[in-house]
């Protein structure tokens, strides 16, 4: 039922803009707004405070694809307490029901893309491929001692997503990180016991052995295949 109430909301919404009049052939404009006391100036305030917000907030929105008028429109409304085409309860129940949607279809993507990289890389010159499913390419190879996975290392690295993007980076920071091998992704547990001190390799590792079917935070998504530039410098 609830279904059939979103349909017919927006059967309205269409029908609005397939029946409004045609006979108009001069454009009415609003006169330009003037801010004549503070209470115009507070509510002007206010709305450039929350617009601005909201605005950064939908740059992150599933999809990212939404009417802006329609949903001016629909805010208006229900900040003056009047009927909405939807109730609060209805218009909740759409969203969580479509950004779900959008949220299954980005993980499956996510995963999809991870396996087709990881197949098509295992083919270059001098990529290696472990049971693990851990790929790895030698960038530099030190000479130093390899770590066991009880050591602390000290390493410099960056972190990119399959699309290029850089989530992390000791360089950018300008310093290297120290941790004990065995307390970070399995990935990174299993890559940097194959390197000799003053190593650098590029690691390509599956989501399974990364961040999983959760991601991490908000710029590693579910299913997300990662690559590391990774610099061993010391064992601890």
């Amino acid at each position: 039922m609830k279904y059939i109430v979103v349909a017919l909301s927006v059967l309205v919404l269409s029908s609005c803009a397939v029946f409004a009049p045609k006979n108009k052939t001069k454009v009415e404009q609003k006169p330009a707004l003037v801010l004549t006391n503070t209470i115009d100036s507070v509510s002007y305030a206010i709305g450039v405070n929350v617009g601005t917000a909201f605005k950064q907030q939908m740059l992150q929105f599933p999809g990212g694809d939404y009417d802006v008028t329609i949903l001016a429109e629909a805010f208006s409304v229900a900040l003056k307490g009047d009927t909405t085409l939807l109730s609060y309860d209805q218009a909740n129940a759409f969203l969580d029901a479509y950004l779900s949607k959008i949220q299954e279809a980005e993980t499956q993507k996510s995963k999809s893309e991870g396996e087709t990289f990881l197949a098509e890389n295992k083919k270059r010159e001098g990529v290696v491929t472990l049971p693990s499913g851990l790929q790895y390419q030698i960038v530099k190879q030190g000479d130093g001692p390899k770590p066991k996975e009880t050591d602390k290392v000290k390493v410099h690295y960056e972190g990119f997503l399959l699309n290029g993007k850089k989530f992390d980076s000791s360089l950018d920071r300008g310093e290297p990180i120290s941790f004990p091998l065995n307390q970070v992704i399995q990935g990174w547990t299993e890559g940097l016991q194959l390197m000799p001190v003053g190593s650098k390799y590029t690691l390509y590792i599956p989501y399974q052995l990364a961040y999983g079917e959760q991601g991490a935070g908000q710029f590693i998504p579910p299913f997300a295949t990662l690559i590391f530039e990774v610099e061993l410098l010391g064992i601890e």
